[in-house]
């Protein structure tokens, strides 16, 4: 097959992209337990159905675009991660993936902690009842007024990410009467094998504190002298959709290095490690993740491989999985609006949606599945471009799939895996309204994030 360069990258081409799938699944129809919801089958009608509720019957109730949430799913996920690391490690969920006050009260029943970036999200965890204790609180440059309401919460943990924040948490915590416990971010020069915008533990970006020079260890230096702060640990993020432990054996060995100097140089071992989250999904049939209990032998295995070589105690290890958990409980529901045959190269499927719900796949390049859910199809497959309405080129949902031929306006479409980072990195661009969240379960189904409205949008512009 012939190509052809173009300066704005392949996709702009009048050719197929390098990676376009070669081959078109041997079922349209089937829906891949590898990237759908546990609860997501079809029903005798051949229409998709999710905790018992079927697609169609769900958009006409709830309108499309719309999230579908599979909550019995979720509460599993939380479940596996709590169970394969046991009492002898916390699991904190990456609220940046997808929070709400239903999702923080899911979390809390099924014993996980909450890990937090803002103040928006710590408003909402503490709302829904999140106990203070088991949050933390992230970011590379929190305000004062984050951090103070934090202190005055009792959060759990503050991960201090710069020489400035040091001093500011520990200001604050003095003039509150406090003493707030604070791991330390580090970068440990692990090139994740991700993209470039989520590999977060290279020297060259703008989280944490590099080993490399010193600057690690000058940080923890600081906070130990300052009488507001705690120091319990140490935290590590190498990057995000990762499908191997390779880098956090790295990162491990590297962080166990710093505690190491610290004892020597301070005399005290700092009791816990944070190795971040970042473990990948599948959101295609191509994709392996790893289950939570081979992740857990894994790090554990790591973490205490490396303290025993170097002559420490095994700290108490802590994880971050916020997509590995939502990710795959969740898909997005469309319409097929308008359908346009390239000859020779593909044909363009729109749906009523587009990069407002889902920026990923212009942002980083990801790769999606979908499926025609409304309805199953004998006809034959076609090379297809799943796009959005917005008034961009690269407003695409799904780069390359194969759809039925027979795909016509007004049939359901639906994108799988669509749980982490849709909802929240979605936008009003074009004055688009945000989708709703909808939790489903066991026959019934509840608004958890509702639509937004133009009075909604309105209601901002002051005029």
């Amino acid at each position: 097959m012939s190509r052809s360069a173009h300066p704005a990258g392949p996709r702009y081409a009048d050719v197929l992209p390098e990676g376009h799938y070669t081959a078109p699944p041997t079922d349209l129809n089937a829906l891949d337990p590898r990237v759908w919801s546990r609860t997501v089958t079809r029903n005798a009608e051949g229409v998709a159905t999710v905790g018992g509720l079927d697609v169609k019957r769900l958009a006409e109730e709830f309108g499309t675009p719309a999230y579908f949430l599979d909550e019995d799913d979720f509460r599993a996920r939380c479940r596996a991660w709590r169970d394969a690391f046991g009492d002898e490690a916390d699991v904190f969920y990456a609220g940046k993936a997808f929070l709400s006050r239903a999702v923080v009260r899911w979390l809390h029943e099924e014993g996980l902690n909450l890990d937090v970036c803002s103040a928006g999200e710590l408003a909402t965890a503490l709302d829904a009842g999140m106990p203070a204790e088991r949050i933390a609180l992230h970011g590379n440059n929190k305000s004062a007024e984050e951090i103070t309401r934090a202190v005055e919460a009792g959060v759990g943990r503050i991960v201090l990410d710069s020489f400035q924040e040091i001093v500011r948490v520990a200001h604050i915590a003095e003039r509150l009467g406090k003493r707030q416990r604070v791991q330390i971010r580090v970068t440990v020069g692990v090139e994740a094998h991700t993209h470039e915008f989520i590999a977060t533990a290279h020297e060259d970006q703008k989280f944490g504190l590099a080993l490399a020079g010193g600057q690690a260890a000058e940080a923890v230096r600081r906070a130990l002298k300052l009488d507001g702060l705690e120091v319990i640990g140490i935290h590590s993020h190498i990057g995000s959709q990762i499908f191997d432990t390779s880098g956090f054996e790295v990162a491990a060995h590297r962080v166990v290095g710093l505690l190491k100097e610290i004892r020597d140089e301070h005399g005290i071992e700092l009791p816990e490690i944070d190795l971040g989250g970042g473990l990948g999904i599948a959101y295609t049939p191509e994709d392996d993740p790893r289950e939570p209990h081979e992740i857990a032998k894994a790090l554990g295995d790591i973490v205490t491989r490396e303290c025993a070589a170097a002559g420490l105690a095994v700290p108490r290890l802590s994880v971050e999985p916020g997509r590995a958990i939502v990710g795959p409980t969740a898909f997005t529901l469309y319409e097929v609006g308008t359908i346009k045959e390239l000859p020779g190269l593909r044909t363009y499927v729109s749906v009523d949606g587009g990069m407002s719900d889902n920026i990923r796949t212009a942002l980083y390049d990801a790769e999606y599945s979908v499926a025609l859910v409304s309805r199953t199809s004998t006809a034959a497959p076609m090379l297809s471009r799943v796009v959005g309405k917005h008034c961009e080129s690269g407003d695409i949902v799904v780069r390359d799939a194969f759809l039925p031929a027979d795909l016509a306006p007004g049939d359901l479409l639906a994108v799988p895996a669509t749980g982490a980072y849709c909802r929240s990195m979605a936008s009003n661009y074009n004055h688009a309204l945000r989708p709703p969240v909808v939790a489903v379960k066991d026959g019934a189904a509840r608004v958890i994030v509702r639509r937004e409205t133009e009075e909604d949008l309105l209601r901002l512009d002051v005029g």
